[in-house]
C-alpha cells in the first residue's frame, strides 16, 4: 500500500513550483535596468547601421 499524501499539500507544492518557473521566466524577460536595455538597443542600432551601411544596392 502507498503513502498517504496531503492533497493540499501537493497542490500548493505544485502551484508553488509552477510560480517559481513563472518568476524565473519574468526575471529573465523583465529583469534588465533601463541602462542596460538601452545598450542593447543602441548595439542593435549601430549594428543595423553598419549592415545597411556595406550593401551594394542603395534600392534594395
Amino acid at each position: 500500500m502507498g503513502d498517504v499524501v496531503n492533497l493540499n499539500k501537493a497542490r500548493k507544492a505544485r502551484d508553488k513550483a509552477a510560480a517559481k518557473r513563472t518568476a524565473e521566466a519574468n526575471r529573465l524577460t523583465f529583469g534588465r535596468t533601463r541602462a542596460e536595455r538601452e545598450t542593447t538597443q543602441k548595439e542593435r542600432d549601430r549594428d543595423a547601421a553598419r549592415l545597411d551601411g556595406h550593401k551594394l544596392d542603395a534600392d534594395a
